[in-house]
């Protein structure tokens, strides 16, 4: 669910707001291919400043691979610089997590998402009233243990739509990574909300891939709902 807040953080940027969320989403595709229902949960924080913003977020998948209670965690904290007027902002984020696996009646397996460091630059956009915008990132990206001289780029969007009731958002990540065969990666999930208040929501998440969990290209739906604090 990564990057999820930023696209209301493009519009709290030039009004100085905290935004936080909970989302839980339940994954169609992986729960019908587990034979019973996965969810995964995002809890994400956004902190505007005199000096810039800070990002963070946590996702944490639940009963996938056999697994009772959370089979896979990972995070995400960014922090943007500026000591001046203007689109432009410095980027530095770290990513990392881990997940489990059930190995038959033979206990459990588990796994790394490699920390990654990245560095980089931030172009935002807004509209005059803030009912729509984007934000464009190009990073140096080192991935630990593998690749020491990689890149990613990211969009991100967000339209505020019907007066305000319905939103769509959503970020494109295209990133280098050459472990386990792999050239590049596209990720991408775009979403779709119904704001029955300012602080509820309901709607979905389509998840877009090549490369990411396969080397097919992938779609995997959600149903979602989401509370503002």
């Amino acid at each position: 669910m990564k990057k999820l807040l930023f696209v209301a953080a493009l519009m709290l940027v030039g009004l100085g707001s905290i935004a936080q969320n909970v989302q839980l989403h339940y994954d169609f595709t992986r729960s019908d291919n587990n034979s019973k229902a996965v969810l995964t949960s995002t809890v994400e924080m956004f902190k505007p400043d005199k000096y810039g913003s800070t990002f963070f977020f946590v996702d944490m998948n639940y009963g996938e691979s056999d697994v009772k209670g959370v089979s896979l965690a990972y995070w995400e904290i960014a922090r943007s610089l500026k000591f001046w007027e203007g689109p432009l902002a410095l980027h530095v984020e770290y990513n990392a997590g881990n997940g489990i696996f059930k190995l038959g009646n033979n206990g459990y397996g588990g796994f790394n998402i490699n920390p990654a460091w990245l560095f980089g630059v931030d172009y935002s956009w807004n509209n005059a009233s803030f009912t729509r915008g984007f934000t464009l990132q190009a990073m140096y990206k080192h991935i630990e243990e593998f690749d020491q001289a990689s890149y990613q780029l990211t969009g991100v969007w967000y339209m505020h739509l019907l007066g305000g009731k319905v939103t769509f958002s959503g970020f494109a990540d295209f990133w280098k990574q050459t472990q386990f065969g792999k050239k590049f990666v596209f990720l991408s999930e775009p979403q779709i909300w119904y704001n029955v208040t300012k602080n509820f929501s309901f709607g979905s998440e389509i998840e877009l891939s090549k490369n990411f969990i396969s080397p097919d290209f992938e779609v995997y739906p959600t149903a979602a709902i989401k509370w503002n604090f």
